[in-house]
């Protein structure tokens, strides 16, 4: 203390405030890496990484007017629907990224893992205790619903997940079909039709058209080796 106070020429009740300023912002911020370390991100991209030059079918006004996380409030569900590679999972992990800093729980998980996930629990008794857990969460994040088929059995038990939170938690989904296809990716259609319907209610639904950023990367990457 002496000299932090002789190095920065301040009296004691100044150095007292700077330090527990410090003191505050380090902790913050070690909350936040742990928040953000459970969640379980594919990778570290934040919204600010984004190219909406590349992508302008996204509206980066709404995308940022997220960051407050009101939709979270509200238990309203984000739906970032487009082919692959447009950056549905960029946006989704760059929101719960946000939803971590804000001191919102947040887990992300994709979505054939979650079914495979609530299969087993189911298998093994123990259903409840794994809807209870993946309930909880303010901010849960569905990743790739609609690359691989959802049979029976998963369609409902994703059903009675999406129905526990509903107008209770927020969710976001990302998916590389139209919603009017969502019959073909769940065998139920009605349960696809009950889960929809759960979904879009209270959401924002951003469609993204566009091309591919691995694409994109691969070509400048080719680019790059024919020039050398």
């Amino acid at each position: 203390m002496p000299n932090y106070l002789n190095n920065n020429d301040l009296s004691l009740a100044e150095a007292l405030e700077q330090l527990t300023a410090k003191e505050i912002t380090y902790r913050t911020e070690r909350s936040a890496k742990m928040s953000i370390h459970i969640a379980h991100f594919p990778y570290d991209k934040g919204l600010n990484d984004f190219d909406f030059n590349f992508q302008p079918s996204v509206d980066k006004n709404r995308i940022m007017n997220l960051k407050s996380m009101n939709f979270v409030s509200l238990a309203q569900n984000i739906l970032f629907i487009g082919s692959s590679g447009v950056g549905k999972t960029h946006l989704a992990t760059g929101l719960g990224m946000e939803a971590c800093r804000n001191h919102l729980s947040t887990y992300f998980v994709n979505c054939h893992e979650l079914i495979e996930r609530l299969k087993l629990a189911h298998q093994e008794n123990r259903l409840e205790a794994i809807l209870k857990n993946y309930s909880r969460y303010k901010l849960l994040i569905i990743d790739e619903i609609g690359y691989l088929p959802i049979d029976d059995l998963g369609s409902d038990l994703f059903f009675q997940l999406i129905a526990r939170r509903y107008e209770k938690k927020s969710t976001i989904i990302t998916t590389n079909i139209p919603l009017s296809k969502w019959g073909q990716t769940f065998s139920n259609p009605t349960i696809a039709n009950a889960i929809l319907d759960r979904l879009v209610h209270h959401s924002e639904i951003f469609k993204i058209t566009g091309k591919s950023y691995r694409m994109k990367d691969y070509q400048e990457q080719q680019t790059t080796e024919t020039n050398r």
